[in-house]
């Protein structure tokens, strides 16, 4: 049962702020380091996984010639254990704002898979017959192989044999993972097999001999530069406005990458939204991989470009094209982050440094109350679904229920499955910075300064961030003699701002798309355009 809470917690860390995932684990949430693959066939790179490993999970990308493009999730049971995989496949070559052929939330139950598939508006559940105890596998994902590796550490043993359930054919297959040297595995899955070169628990480098395949690992500012599936930031087609790729040093001697988009028919200084991700390490357009589309601040980006006002969206440090290190920094450094962007806003001379607004999502509407208490020159704040509640009653919250609302907990086992849980985060909370800091974090007495115009946006249905804490908010605004503030909880939608009647994080695999409504836009755009033109 302690093993089950622990999990609990695992699967809480990237719900605390719905950032990079639905569930993964406190400490995982921002242990993150993006890293690579390469697949290549001789000479022929055949294809990319990206990917970000975390003591909570692994998620990530994986791109092969000619096949469907994956994204996926995957959260830690415990070492070496998937508890859920979360996938969701794309066309072939297909961009950004592709479409999803389908999203798949498999898990184990007993000796059964249980494969909930979401494809054109419908859900259907697959039982597989496996067994206990299998490893849930995408089959061409290496990084979670490293996953699966961590059962021959487990022990010091030099071999281990066990089940694999495959997500792409639902078969399950006998694997085994045998140690030829202290640097050296081969790892047999049915009739295939494959070398592997380690440096500790990493993989280096794989050979499977029978498909002429080598897979190296990328690290560093190298993954940057692979050119397969490298993201399009680019405006689409017909836009009324342009993409500039922009980088942003900071006093921190980190370099923020992300992307201005610049209104085509602005004369004068720009006005200028900054966006804030939520919290995980998260790429420029807040991309959540297991929901088919969401990319939350492109979209934002393309509704204010079509107002008239820019919009400068940023690569958390050490994600993406931004350096830095993401696992050291706490939310009062990406804080800082944002200061240096306005900075950097204000210095151009295409800006308006009296019209600079910050909207933040999630963790990141946390982070802009910080900054806005701190620089009155700004001329707004946007809050969604940010919290009012110190991140222990948050966690808690989101801990309480997960656990109620596991049909594999007894209800008699369900309190000490949370005292466990609990527990669990307590221990993990300590070494990571980001960690504690929000735990400890009271945000309303920083909300209370704030002084410029705010608008708080909040989904009713939010199980990450209730309900109740965007009039909290607003209450600690006026408090504080604010006498610009705007509240607004919109019916029906969940902590993505997406329509959703239970609010549930273990259902955004089974949300059809990852477009924000107009109802949310219009709210946002509206509010912004009377503050900034």
């Amino acid at each position: 049962m302690c093993e089950k809470g622990a999990g609990h917690v695992q699967r809480v860390a990237y719900t605390v702020f719905c950032a990079l995932a639905v569930v993964s684990s406190p400490a995982g949430a921002q242990a993150g380091g993006e890293a690579a693959f390469v697949f290549r066939m001789g000479v022929d790179t055949i294809g990319i996984e990206r990917f970000n490993s975390s003591t909570g999970g692994v998620s990530g990308e994986v791109l092969l010639r000619g096949q469907p493009r994956f994204t996926y999730l995957a959260t830690r049971e415990a070492p070496g254990r998937i508890g859920e995989l979360y996938l969701v496949a794309y066309p072939a070559g297909s961009g950004p704002d592709a479409s999803a052929l389908q999203s798949v939330r498999l898990r184990l139950v007993a000796d059964t898979g249980i494969a909930e598939i979401t494809a054109g508006g419908s859900t259907q559940t697959q039982r597989l017959p496996s067994k206990a105890d299998a490893f849930l596998m995408l089959n061409s994902s290496f990084a979670m192989t490293e996953v699966a590796l961590e059962r021959l550490s487990g022990g010091n043993r030099d071999s281990v044999t066990f089940p694999v359930l495959l997500a792409a054919g639902g078969q399950t297959l006998s694997a085994t993972a045998r140690r030829v040297s202290a640097d050296s595995v081969i790892v047999t899955i049915g009739p295939s097999q494959t070398h592997l070169a380690l440096r500790g628990t990493r993989i280096l480098r794989a050979h499977v001999p029978a498909q002429r395949l080598v897979v190296e690992r990328v690290e560093g500012d190298a993954v940057r530069r692979l050119a397969l599936g490298k993201p399009d930031y680019s405006a689409p087609a017909g836009a009324p406005y342009r993409a500039e790729h922009v980088r942003i040093p900071t006093p921190g001697g980190h370099v923020l990458a992300g992307t201005l988009t610049i209104p085509q028919s602005a004369s004068g200084r720009l006005p200028v939204v900054i966006t804030i991700s939520g919290s995980g390490p998260q790429d420029r357009d807040e991309h959540l991989p297991i929901v088919p589309g969401f990319r939350p601040f492109r979209q934002i980006a393309d509704t204010l470009g079509r107002r008239g006002i820019a919009v400068l969206r940023l690569d958390d440090r050490g994600t993406g094209e931004s350096t830095g290190d993401f696992a050291k920094a706490s939310s009062a450094d990406f804080a800082d982050d944002v200061r240096a962007a306005i900075a950097w806003l204000r210095a151009r001379p295409d800006v308006n440094p009296a019209r600079i607004a910050l909207l933040g999502h999630s963790e990141g509407a946390m982070i802009a109350p910080m900054v806005a208490a701190t620089d009155p020159r700004l001329a707004g704040i946007v809050l969604m679904a940010g919290p009012a509640k110190r991140g222990r009653e948050v966690l808690d919250h989101q801990i309480r229920y997960g656990i109620e609302h596991d049909s594999s907990i007894a209800p008699s086992k369900r309190d000490s499955a949370f005292a466990a849980a609990r527990a669990a985060a307590d221990t993990t909370a300590a070494p990571p910075p980001w960690m504690k800091f929000f735990l400890a974090y009271e945000p309303l007495p920083t909300i209370r300064k704030v002084k410029v115009p705010v608008l708080v946006l909040q989904g009713a249905t939010d199980q990450q961030v209730t309900a109740d804490q965007a009039e909290a908010i607003g209450a600690a605004l006026r408090e504080g003699g604010n006498r610009d503030v705007t509240v607004r909880v919109l019916p029906n939608r969940n902590h993505l701002f997406l329509p959703d009647s239970i609010g549930s994080p273990a259902g955004y695999v089974r949300l059809p798309s990852g477009k924000i409504g107009p109802d949310v836009m219009g709210e946002i755009a509206s509010w912004l355009v009377s503050r900034l033109k």
